[in-house]
């Protein structure tokens, strides 16, 4: 079961980085490998999402539960798809320098054994990349709002 953890440090609020990851209909307009994403009920504040994710002949549909608590945690609850289990979380945590520290973390494994071994073998920079997406997308719309203009530090670590 792959799982990844991963910290970063960037120059925007936790809200502004709540709302990014929150807006799971624009997913397809910056994910990589996002073909389609749409929400498919709300309650209170959890929604439902069904995401489509492809590469060339690929393609899977995911059903999740999204948790928010906003501006500090959105909780990711796999309900249907190819996979046994998949848990994901970000977490937002002020920083004294107005920047926001992200905490992400996923912990997946597909039902194909097969799937899951070469995915296992990719896992890594797939993460690195989607998380980047998000970063990229911050610096999109928020770099002229960030405050102190102080360039992304970050640490990331993995586990298996």
């Amino acid at each position: 079961m792959p799982t990844h953890a991963e910290k970063r440090h960037l120059p925007y609020t936790p809200e502004q980085l709540f709302d990014l990851v929150a807006d799971v209909e624009r997913y397809p307009e910056f994910l990589p490998w996002c073909i389609e994403s749409k929400i498919v009920g709300r309650e209170g504040n959890v929604f439902y999402a069904d995401l489509i994710i492809g590469y060339k002949l690929f393609r899977e549909k995911f059903g999740s539960k999204v948790s928010l608590d906003r501006p500090n945690h959105v909780h990711v609850q796999y309900l249907r798809g190819p996979m046994k289990h998949l848990s994901n979380h970000w977490r937002f945590i002020p920083m004294p320098d107005s920047g926001c520290m992200i905490d992400f973390y996923v912990d997946f494994e597909f039902k194909n054994p097969v799937f899951q071994k070469l995915m296992g073998v990719f896992f890594n920079e797939i993460v690195r990349r989607m998380v980047g997406a998000f970063e990229a997308r911050a610096t999109e719309l928020y770099a002229a709002s960030a405050s102190g203009g102080k360039a992304a530090r970050s640490q990331s670590g993995r586990q298996s």
